[in-house]
């Protein structure tokens, strides 16, 4: 893998009209895609016809073919950043589902986050994904980048109003996931990742 770039899947959560996730994503993409060791494949799930179905053995038509695309890409990556505004003092329910519908494209990778929200910054939307995301076995990375009161934060050409302190955050944000998706991916090569059966 150390002669290849990284493939790291940026992933917008939002899907609300009027979101500024995909101005958030397409900087923190532009800062990734400078770096040498990085290949960013950017996915927005606006542009993933889901829907709302839970997931289920046999998927309706429109969740299929969004899932046709979604699933592939996913599975590619080494490694995942989040962009996730902040709701109801968690993530919005379409990245929920979108993550509800894998389960082995996640495993033993490390998953990093953008967040962004009003006073708290989308802290809270990290925290709970956390969680969500040791479940399927990934690795969460320590260090994020967080836009707090995010509507004040980005000019007309999206990108930040103060760009040295974002641009530091998210070198080591990058820098982390990295180390963690070679290690990780090494791991995976000399001992094939094994887990217990759970119910889910």
């Amino acid at each position: 893998m150390s002669d290849h770039p990284l493939r790291l899947a940026v992933i917008v959560g939002s899907v609300r009209d009027g979101r500024i996730g995909p101005i958030v994503a397409g900087w923190f993409a532009r800062v990734a895609a400078g770096r040498d060791d990085i290949q960013v494949d950017l996915i927005d799930l606006a542009e993933m016809p889901i829907g709302s179905a839970s997931p289920t053995m046999s998927p309706p038509p429109e969740a299929l073919a969004g899932l046709r695309e979604l699933t592939p890409r996913l599975a590619a990556a080494g490694a995942y950043v989040v962009v996730t505004p902040e709701y109801n003092h968690s993530y919005p329910a379409a990245l929920k589902n979108a993550i509800d519908w894998h389960d082995v494209q996640f495993h033993a990778k490390p998953v990093a986050f953008v967040s962004y929200g009003g006073i708290s910054g989308g802290l809270r939307a990290v925290e709970h994904l956390r969680a969500v995301f040791t479940e399927l076995h990934a690795v969460t990375t320590r260090d994020i980048v967080s836009f707090h009161h995010v509507w004040e934060q980005f000019d007309a050409d999206g990108n930040p109003k103060d760009p040295q302190r974002p641009a530091a955050a998210a070198e080591a944000l990058l820098d982390q996931v990295t180390w963690w998706a070679r290690a990780l991916h090494d791991a995976r090569t000399t001992s094939p990742y094994r887990f217990a059966t759970t119910t889910r």
